[in-house]
């Protein structure tokens, strides 16, 4: 299968910053090489450094999408399915109007569902989901060559464990399907039903069990093990063709055994697999 991977090395603004570090850290520790292993031809992009803000988490955020979105089209135009690594969540925006994903599973620990008016912390990426949601920043979405909000309705949210009150009041009111890495199947039929036919798959690593493999500062308690997150995208993967994957969260500053790196390979090779994706 012919694959791009995009490198995306931006965290809450900053190049090459926390999270930023991830993308690079997982391609030198062997990612195109267990690809290629596997049958895979891969190319590597990375969007380098863009936007006139350095530094301004929201202006460089949308930014970064709207290259990734770039990137993304590219690939598909060449014929190759885009892999996105990035530092942040809120970059899957930029991979779903590059795709024109009309669906989206968002394994995560957290909701990303807040918005301007209910965040106490003002962090931009736990606004993720709401803006690929079109619950907040729409006008900024909206300079994201391709952009469309996908309906709540065809979003499957896996194992988010770490939630505040006003995402669960969220959750409450958006008709956002749930599940955890033990009912993936059910998810899916769910999509299914609700019309998904190209999704887009969001891994923020962090949905991993930090007792097992911690990812970066943000972890908790609880979440599937490697194992049992790669047979859920597994599942995915087999139940809904997929039309991208973002990989999100990775600091490598919290992996001081190189473990991660391995464990996203392998992750990989089994969805690209369970899709079809065979050489």
């Amino acid at each position: 299968m012919k694959l791009s991977l995009i490198l995306a090395p931006y965290d809450s603004g900053h190049h090459h910053a926390g999270c930023g570090q991830g993308p690079e850290a997982i391609v030198a520790g062997g990612l195109v090489e267990e690809l290629t292993l596997h049958g895979h031809e891969v190319s590597v992009e990375d969007i380098g450094k863009v936007g006139d803000t350095p530094g301004r988490e929201i202006a460089t955020g949308f930014s970064v999408s709207e290259a990734v979105a770039g990137k993304v089209k590219e690939a598909n135009a060449a014929g190759q399915f885009p892999v996105v690594l990035c530092g942040n969540c809120l970059t899957a925006a930029g991979a779903v109007a590059g795709e024109a994903a009309d669906s989206i599973v968002w394994a995560d620990q957290h909701g990303d569902l807040n918005t301007p008016d209910t965040s106490t912390s003002g962090f931009l990426d736990g606004m993720a989901l709401a803006t690929v949601l079109g619950q907040c920043w729409r006008p900024m979405a909206g300079t994201i060559p391709g952009f469309t909000v996908i309906d709540p309705s065809r979003c499957l949210l896996l194992d988010a464990r770490d939630l505040d009150s006003t995402e669960k009041r969220a959750l409450e009111r958006l008709p956002v399907l749930r599940a955890q890495c033990s009912d993936a199947s059910g998810g899916a039929d769910k999509l299914l039903a609700n019309g998904a036919q190209h999704t887009h798959l969001h891994i923020d690593l962090d949905v991993l069990d930090p007792d097992v493999l911690q990812v970066n500062r943000y972890a908790r308690p609880g979440g599937p093990d490697p194992d049992q997150l790669r047979e859920t995208m597994k599942t995915m993967a087999r139940a809904i063709p997929m039309a991208g994957i973002t990989i999100s969260g990775y600091d490598p500053a919290f992996d001081s055994q190189g473990e991660v790196p391995p464990v996203v390979g392998q992750l990989l090779v089994g969805i690209l697999e369970a899709s079809g994706g065979k050489a």
